[in-house]
C-alpha cells in the first residue's frame, strides 16, 4: 500500500464498512481487508432489514433510537434513494400468547395494542381464530440495505480510505507496537485492528492469538412466494410479525410476499444455504396465521446471524491485547444499528469516549464491552 494506515477494519459488510466510514471522517487512516472478492457477501447482502424500534433487547433499542435520525435524513449526497419507507409492523398473538403480548408492551417503545378489527383491517387474510391480541408500531420503516451499505462504502472511499478485496487474513502477530496482518492480498501493519468479521469473528481473535467470545453463526431462511391474486393487495400490507418470534412475513416487491420461520440454528461460519426443513417450516406457519394457500415457493435463501452468548453487540477494546478492537455480534441488528455502532466505534477508537447521542440513551458502553464475556 501506498500510505501506512493506523487502523486496519476486518469484515467488509455493513458493521466493517459504516465503522471504516466513521472512523475516516474522525480523522484516522483506514484500510478495510475483505476475505471474499464483493462486499456483504454472507449476510448483510443476505438481509432482508427493517427500522423495527421494538426488535431486540435493551441496548439493541437503544442502539437503534440513535441510528434513527440518520435513517431519515442522512448527510447530503450519501444515497441517490431514500435510505427508508413507510411499512409499519404489526405484532400479533396466538391464544395462549397474551403474556408475552402483555410483556412486550409493557417494555416497548411506540408499540401500541390494537383491536382484533383493525389488526385485520391492515392485513385482511389474517386467521381471526387463530388471533388472541395485536399491537402495532406504525414508525416502522422498510431498509434499504444496498443503499445503506453502498452509501457508507462511498462515503467511506472518498474520504480516502481503501478497501483490498480477496484478502483473507491468515495470521496477526502484535509486535513493536502495533498489529502485523498476513493475509492472501498481502501483508499490512497498524496499531489499531477492528475486528468487524461476522460469523468470523472469533476465527480472526484466534489469529491473533486471543480466546474466543463465543460467537456463534445461526442460520436465517428466507422465502419468496406469490402475494394473493384473489383482489386483495398485499402491497400495503405492514411486517407482520408472531410475538414468538416462530415466523415473520413482509410484502416486497411485485407482489411478492417474504416470508421466514425465524430459525436461529447454529452453524459454522460457512456460505450457508437453505434446508428444506425450514422451508417447509415457514410455509406452514405462514399459512397457519394467514389464509393464503401457498403454491410453490419462487425463491429461498439463508443468511447468518452471529450472536454474543448473552445476545447482546459487542463493541470495545480488547484488554487481553493493546489495539485490538471488537465489533461483532450483531445477530439480527446489524443494519438497523449500524449509523450508532459505527459512531460509538469510532468515538472510543478516536476520543475514547461514546458520543453524546449514543450516552443520551441510557446506553452504558461498558455493557457492550468484550471485557463481559472473558473469564477472569
Amino acid at each position: 500500500m501506498s500510505e501506512n494506515p493506523d487502523t486496519i477494519v476486518i469484515g467488509g459488510g455493513i458493521a466493517g464498512v459504516s465503522a471504516a466510514c466513521e472512523l475516516v471522517l474522525a480523522g484516522a487512516a483506514v484500510l478495510l481487508l475483505e476475505t471474499e472478492d464483493q462486499l456483504a457477501y454472507h449476510s448483510t447482502g443476505r438481509s432482508a432489514a427493517m427500522l423495527f424500534q421494538n426488535y431486540g433487547p435493551p441496548n439493541v433499542r437503544r442502539l437503534t433510537r440513535a441510528a434513527r435520525p440518520f435513517f431519515m435524513a442522512p448527510p447530503t449526497g450519501f444515497s441517490e434513494h431514500p435510505l427508508v419507507a413507510p411499512r409499519g409492523a404489526l405484532l400479533i398473538a396466538p391464544p395462549g400468547q397474551e403474556d408475552e403480548m402483555a410483556n412486550l408492551l409493557a417494555d416497548g417503545d411506540g408499540m401500541v395494542p390494537i383491536s382484533l378489527d383493525e389488526a385485520l383491517a391492515k392485513v385482511p387474510l389474517l386467521r381471526r381464530d387463530k388471533l388472541a391480541v395485536a399491537a402495532y408500531e406504525a414508525d416502522a420503516q422498510d431498509l434499504d440495505v444496498h443503499a445503506l451499505h453502498g452509501g457508507y462504502l462511498k462515503c467511506f472511499r472518498a474520504a480516502g480510505g481503501q478497501v483490498v478485496t480477496r484478502a483473507e487474513v491468515l495470521a496477526l502477530r502484535h509486535e513493536r507496537g502495533g498489529w502485523t496482518i498476513e493475509s492472501k492480498a498481502g501483508r499490512f501493519a497498524a496499531p489499531v485492528v477492528v475486528n468487524a468479521a461476522g460469523a468470523w469473528a472469533d476465527l480472526v481473535a484466534g489469529l491473533a492469538g486471543l480466546g474466543p467470545l463465543g460467537i456463534q453463526p445461526k442460520r436465517r431462511t428466507a422465502v419468496i412466494i406469490e402475494g394473493p391474486d384473489d383482489g386483495h393487495d398485499s402491497a400495503a400490507w405492514p411486517l407482520i410479525d408472531d410475538v414468538a418470534q416462530s415466523w415473520y412475513g413482509r410484502p416486497e416487491a411485485g407482489g411478492k410476499l417474504l416470508i421466514s420461520p425465524a430459525d436461529e440454528t447454529p452453524v459454522p461460519p460457512c456460505d450457508v444455504q437453505p434446508e428444506e426443513l425450514d422451508i417447509a417450516l415457514a410455509v406452514d406457519r405462514f399459512q397457519n396465521a394467514v389464509d393464503l394457500v401457498v403454491r410453490r415457493v419462487e425463491h429461498s435463501w439463508a443468511g447468518l446471524r452471529s450472536f454474543a452468548p448473552d445476545g447482546d453487540l459487542v463493541i470495545g477494546w480488547d484488554p487481553r491485547a493493546d489495539g485490538f478492537f471488537w465489533l461483532a455480534g450483531q445477530g439480527g441488528y446489524g443494519i438497523q444499528t449500524a449509523p450508532a455502532a459505527s459512531r460509538l466505534t469510532a468515538g472510543l477508537i478516536r476520543q475514547g469516549r461514546a458520543p453524546d447521542l449514543i450516552l443520551e440513551t441510557g446506553l452504558d458502553p461498558a455493557a457492550l464491552s468484550p471485557a463481559r464475556l472473558i473469564d477472569s
